[in-house]
């Protein structure tokens, strides 16, 4: 009976990590191809001393990429510093990490 439940313990284990390496990530838009090179914007004058400029990016809409622009952003309360998003990739294709406040 041990040696049973242990077999079959293995089993799902194996069943389930295999699944998670080989399916794309929960919730993850994947693009194809890889993003264009980043656009070179104008950055205006903050706005505000707790401004804080998030760059544009190339977003993956309708099998393409469009341009978000740039834009001030103030910055949360508590929060010490922005990081800025970033594409990145793996075997399924590029994705879009989104930036945060931290």
């Amino acid at each position: 009976m041990n040696a049973r439940f242990r077999a079959a313990a293995i089993a799902v284990a194996l069943t389930v990590s295999a699944a998670c390496a080989g399916n794309p990530r929960a919730g993850v838009i994947y693009a194809h191809r890889a993003p264009p090179t980043e656009r070179i914007e104008v950055v205006s004058v903050a706005p505000g001393r707790e401004d804080v400029w998030v760059k544009g990016h190339w977003a993956w809409r309708r099998d393409d990429y469009d341009w978000i622009p740039g834009h001030w952003a103030r910055a949360q309360a508590g929060s010490r510093e922005y990081v800025p998003g970033r594409w990145e990739h793996d075997r399924f294709g590029w994705f879009w990490i989104e930036g945060r406040w931290r």
